[in-house]
């Protein structure tokens, strides 16, 4: 397996036109003390969507990293994959995000539930197990357990086959990151424990571990939710994985994913004080606020990269329902609060740009048009080469803006001292 660094931030680039320009973050912020690894992450999904293949994330990375000269780690993601998916991301990748959502709530075998029972039976103390940094011991119980197998065995031993089938295929070196983020329920700290012995019993040396946390996390835009519950959660889920990897055999780099983490600025102090705190490590995944920084870009360009930008807009607005249904649990968009296509096709570059640009601060911003930009990548796609070749065009405004975004926005709030 190998061993991750303390702090990896995942960089999903859907064009796979940006690397440089990502890189160019972790390379100004290690020169400010703030060391972070690169991820550079994408699903099958949008590969078929955008109709690339996994091997041109792998070339991506591998240029910025000779361009810029980093010396560093770096790692190439096979995002949100699972047994039917996972091959043609063997070869390029060494990062797999095992993604078992769709089994989670599938009741496992009740001979399986009784097993899994009947061997962490040792953990169904009457004082409940200690566990350094939790201001309580965790009390479980045979019923308690039960539970948790009813709602995450199946999806555990799902994972388990997937990472079997990796490990059998693949010589080299890899990452294992398991994700649980994707239903409808938080995890208590108590089920990410009892998920850990499901996973331990497996054998799956998961490094970092996805949970669903308490309140929203929409694409693109800030944390909605009760940020003194987040707190608690993400603090004993902390003292969880710590213990979890001393007690079950875990790699000692066994840390937090926070998926959908890019833009919750509210989140950032909490995160960072508290990894702080542990001394623990943390991933973050961005996923597509890089496609949003692309389409500010343009529209701040002017010329032929607003055209662009507008023209992507009004292809989007009357396939509302068709781009934003996949994205339901994960948007809040009130279509009543976005400009009618001929108002937009008449703002500046400057204007669209303001409107898209996540600054709470600025009256222009419009996180309703910023989620719908986001889940609007598909229309970029279909534009096919007028899209690229005005990314190419317009390439050095881009840049600022993703590069911008990143150090700025996440990694300076979120590691910086």
């Amino acid at each position: 397996m190998k061993s991750l660094e303390k702090f990896t931030l995942g960089t999903g680039d859907r064009f796979g036109r940006q690397g440089r320009a990502q890189l160019a973050a972790f390379v100004r912020a290690r020169e400010e003390g703030i060391d972070a690894c690169p991820v550079w992450n994408k699903s099958n999904r949008e590969h078929t969507l955008i109709g690339t293949e996994p091997a041109s994330v792998r070339a991506e990375a591998d240029d910025a990293v000779q361009a810029l000269g980093w010396d560093r780690p770096y790692y190439v993601d096979a995002d949100h994959i699972g047994l039917a998916t996972v091959d043609r991301f063997l070869a390029p990748s060494d990062f797999f995000t095992l993604d078992v959502a769709d089994r989670i709530g599938r009741p496992a075998a009740p001979d399986d539930v009784a097993a899994f029972v009947k061997r962490w039976e040792t953990y169904l103390r009457p004082g409940g197990v200690e566990i350094p940094g939790l201001a309580a011991p965790l009390v479980l119980d045979a019923a308690r357990m039960r539970e948790a197998a009813g709602q995450f065995l199946a999806a555990m031993q799902e994972a388990g086959k997937i990472y079997r089938h990796i490990r059998d295929r693949k010589r080299e070196p890899f990452a294992v990151e398991v994700s649980v983020d994707e239903t409808d329920r938080p995890q208590s700290p108590a089920d990410l424990f009892l998920i850990l012995l499901m996973l331990a019993q497996e054998g799956v040396p998961a490094q970092t571990l996805a949970p669903k946390f308490t309140g929203r996390f929409n694409k693109g835009v800030d944390y909605a939710g009760d940020l003194a519950a987040f707190e608690r959660e993400f603090d004993a889920d902390l003292a969880i994985l710590a213990f979890a990897a001393k007690e079950l055999g875990f790699p000692p780099t066994l840390k937090l994913s926070v998926h959908s983490g890019s833009d919750k600025f509210s989140l950032y102090p909490v995160i960072g004080r508290l990894v702080r705190r542990h001394g623990a490590g943390l991933h973050l995944k961005t996923a597509g606020t890089t496609w949003l920084e692309e389409a500010i870009g343009l529209a701040e360009a002017g010329g032929s990269g607003l055209a662009v930008a507008r023209e992507i807009y009004g292809k989007a607005l009357p396939l509302f329902d068709d781009l934003v249904g996949p994205y339901r649990a994960v948007v809040d968009i009130d279509p009543a609060r976005l400009p009618s296509a001929a108002a937009l096709a008449a703002w500046t570059g400057e204007q669209l740009a303001a409107a898209l640009r996540h600054d709470p601060a600025c009256p222009a911003y419009n996180p309703h048009l910023r989620q719908f930009f986001h889940v609007s990548f598909k229309v970029a796609a279909k534009l096919g080469p007028r899209y690229l070749d005005a990314l190419g065009e317009h390439a050095a405004v881009v840049a600022r803006n993703v590069t911008g975004n990143l150090l700025d926005r996440h990694l300076r709030p979120l590691l910086g001292a």
